[in-house]
C-alpha cells in the first residue's frame, strides 16, 4: 500500500514540475481553455434541464403500487413440501 502511495505521490510531483516548467502565458491559456470548457458544459446541462422541464407533461399520474408476486403466473400444480409430508405421515402412524 505504501508503494502505491509513493508512486502516486511521485507521479503528482512530476506533473506539478511539468506544469511549473510551462511559461506563464501557456499556463494562463490552458486555465482559460479548461474554464471555458467547464462553462460550456454547464450551459449545455442547464439548457437540457430547462428543455426537459418545459417539454414534459405537467400531469402527474398517481397509481397504486402493485405487488409483483400477484402478477407471477402460478402453476396449476402446487408444489408439495416433502418434509411436512414426512412429518405428517409420522404423526399419523401411531
Amino acid at each position: 500500500m505504501k508503494k502505491l502511495r509513493t508512486k502516486i505521490s511521485k507521479w503528482f510531483d512530476r506533473l506539478d514540475d511539468r506544469w511549473r516548467e510551462l511559461p506563464i502565458k501557456k499556463q494562463h491559456r490552458y486555465t482559460l481553455l479548461l474554464f471555458a470548457g467547464y462553462v460550456l458544459l454547464s450551459i449545455i446541462v442547464i439548457a437540457k434541464v430547462c428543455y426537459d422541464v418545459g417539454a414534459s407533461d405537467s400531469k402527474l399520474k398517481i397509481e397504486h403500487i402493485e405487488n409483483p408476486l400477484i402478477k407471477q403466473n402460478k402453476s396449476p400444480v402446487s408444489p408439495q413440501d416433502s418434509i411436512s409430508k414426512i412429518l405428517k405421515n409420522k404423526m399419523y402412524e401411531r
